[in-house]
């Protein structure tokens, strides 16, 4: 019986997260999402108790354009979600994939001793996870030459 490698959270996570002021307006934010080709965005803390925030296009999408509301004249902290799912570096992937399945969510921030360092998600964690397989060869594909 052969036993998984253990991977952190802190292996999967993407460390370039972008961040910006909740009192930024939704236009900035998106000009920002634009120039770095992301889809979502870290809410600075306001002070060392707060919690940070997460926006993503679908927050733009329902929050702004579904119901009309002015990029320009709307600011970040009123469509963003907060508090948003944090895990430590540490954290094992398989328990990290099953946190964010059950709080139906697709990403979190990874932090270590409360500072951020990153943002990992689901896609990213469960293309890690699972053993990678010769999809579409056979047994009889493999032995023949090239």
């Amino acid at each position: 019986m052969s036993a998984k490698n253990y991977v952190s959270a802190g292996e999967v996570m993407t460390t370039s997260v972008q961040t910006i002021d909740g009192l930024a307006s939704v236009q900035e934010a998106i000009n920002l999402m634009r120039e770095h080709e992301i889809s979502s965005l870290v809410i600075d803390r306001r002070h060392e108790s707060d919690e940070y925030g997460l926006l993503v296009v679908a927050d733009i999408a329902t929050k702004l354009i579904g119901l009309d509301r002015s990029p320009e004249r709307t600011n970040v902290y009123e469509v963003m979600s907060k508090p948003v799912l944090t895990v430590y570096q540490d954290m094992d992937i398989k328990y990290v994939i099953r946190l964010l399945a059950r709080f139906g969510v697709s990403r979190a921030l990874v932090t270590d001793r409360d500072a951020l360092v990153g943002m990992v998600t689901l896609r990213d964690l469960v293309l890690r996870y699972m053993p990678v397989g010769d999809a579409g060869r056979g047994e009889a594909d493999a032995s023949e030459e090239p």
